[in-house]
């Protein structure tokens, strides 16, 4: 199919608008280029999910929604066109791409994609029916609701220590299970965590069961013969990527496969951030990732 490329709605799509998608959406719009960012949440992605950041250079103390909305600032300043909408297929043409979302298709000479990744599900019974009504992926947008109540955090690394810690100044008691003898999380926040008076610790232990009462988490049975009393579950037991539709990309496992410059096996689509299978995945290799496609796609365009 052949199109005149002046009718495209626009010269670039970035697909997701979490800090690799709002980086590169930077880049490509000070290149003078007609940008559309796509997001189907929040602007900042799991940003929003994080109440302490201590790595990035430059923020000595802030949290993930606080520099979330930083960063989108940052692009509405530019003029960058945001449009909210779930990406349900890439068309990859000769000469164009369409982004087709629940909302209406998008016309553009590239695309970078930049989904990122969710938070893993248990897969138990009662989980997704219980989202909501005491189970949850975010202790920062929902731990306000259990005020001087008991909680339960399942996971080991940082996210769930982070997410202990932040509960523990919220409700009256915070459980934390974690399915090792060892956390996989930074020293210092180990640390933190077994200091706290509110957080007990329960290790080597995994749930098998969410019981609820008058349709709300009640209790967590566990696999060593323990059953403990809660009003909430939160769960971070680490991240799956957003599987993103598009015939002949190369993905394995829904992370998309990329080069050293951020590009698919696709001319002019790039991926970048958590989308793409790459080894360490933290907010600063993300808007390195970001750059990097973007400074890339526009040499292509």
């Amino acid at each position: 199919m052949i199109m005149n490329l002046k009718t495209l709605n626009f010269d670039v799509v970035v697909i997701g608008c979490g800090p690799a998608g709002i980086t590169a959406s930077i880049y490509l719009k000070r290149a003078n280029l007609n940008v559309c960012v796509v997001e189907k949440t929040a602007p900042g992605g799991q940003l929003n999910m994080i109440s302490e950041i201590g790595n990035y250079p430059g923020c000595k103390e802030i949290d993930g929604p606080t520099l979330a909305f930083n960063m989108f600032e940052q692009i509405r300043e530019l003029n960058v066109t945001y449009k909210y909408g779930n990406v349900l297929e890439i068309i990859n043409y000769d000469d164009y791409k369409v982004v087709k979302t629940d909302q209406e298709e998008i016309t553009c000479k590239g695309i970078i994609i930049a989904t990122g990744r969710r938070p893993r599900e248990l897969g138990l019974p009662n989980e997704k029916r219980l989202l909501g009504k005491g189970i949850s992926y975010c202790s920062i947008c929902d731990g306000s609701l259990y005020k001087n109540k008991i909680a339960c955090v399942v996971g080991g690394g940082n996210s769930a220590l982070e997410g202990a810690l932040y509960l523990s100044d919220i409700c009256s008691k915070v459980t934390l299970i974690h399915r090792k003898d060892t956390f996989r999380g930074e020293p210092y926040l180990v640390e933190r965590v077994e200091k706290k008076d509110n957080i007990d610790i329960i290790k080597n232990a995994n749930i098998i069961e969410i019981k609820s009462t008058n349709d709300r988490v009640s209790s967590l049975v566990l696999d060593i013969q323990k059953e403990v009393t809660t009003d909430a579950l939160f769960i971070y037991i680490g991240n799956t990527p957003v599987p993103i539709k598009c015939e002949n990309l190369n993905t394995e496992n829904d992370y998309v496969i990329v080069d050293s410059n951020m590009k698919t096996n696709i001319d002019k689509i790039y991926a970048c951030g958590d989308a793409v299978k790459k080894t360490v995945y933290q907010m600063s290799t993300a808007i390195g990732d970001g750059a990097t496609a973007a400074m890339n796609l526009i040499r292509d365009l």
